[in-house]
């Protein structure tokens, strides 16, 4: 039995010359995801959500609130598609201001063309019932300084400034506690 011939080796220099080429697209990748969560909050239109803590601890991770907005779980009847919507499906929900926090008004399988008083935010079908829709939007995860997650009681209403690109990313800018007597304030 004959043995293979041994393949041709790469020269060294560019086998250097490809490492350095992986370690700048590496750097350039990190820098283009900071800069478009950046520009989010630059650019973006900033609305209000309500929201409460579900899970405000991890071992490994430490403290963080898992929102539950308001506008994750949608009626059915607010679908705009044919036929019912699809786990891990694309969607597109319409959200308009309701007496100072943004409500759903619509979901929709393409991105929709809205008046000036409504904003889209691009989301996900975590799970489609007969009568309602679960979406994730890709911020429900907050992360806040050590010891203060347990500070925060699980059904406690807290209001949400999300900031939205024009181009769909969404980005939290702000977490307040709502208040149950008289002053709010505002989760570090």
């Amino acid at each position: 039995m004959a043995t293979p011939a041994p393949l041709p080796q790469m020269p060294e220099s560019r086998r250097r010359q490809g490492v350095r080429w992986l370690v700048v697209a590496q750097v350039l990748f990190v820098l283009a995801v900071a800069a478009a969560g950046y520009a989010t909050a630059a650019f973006g239109r900033t609305i209000t959500l309500r929201s409460t803590p579900v899970d405000p601890r991890d071992l490994l991770y430490g403290d963080y609130l898992n929102l539950n907005y308001s506008i994750s779980q949608i009626p059915g009847h607010l679908w705009r598609g044919p036929g019912t919507p699809r786990r891990k499906q694309a969607v597109y929900v319409v959200l308009e201001s309701r007496q100072g926090n943004y409500e759903a008004v619509g979901v929709y399988p393409q991105e929709p063309t809205v008046p000036a008083n409504q904003v889209v935010l691009r989301g996900w079908v975590a799970d489609a019932f007969r009568r309602s829709i679960r979406l994730r939007y890709g911020f429900e995860r907050y992360y806040v300084p050590e010891d203060t997650g347990r500070k925060l009681k699980p059904k406690q209403s807290l209001r949400v400034q999300v900031s939205i690109a024009p181009w769909g990313q969404a980005r939290i800018k702000q977490v307040d506690v709502l208040p149950t007597s008289s002053n709010a304030t505002t989760a570090p």
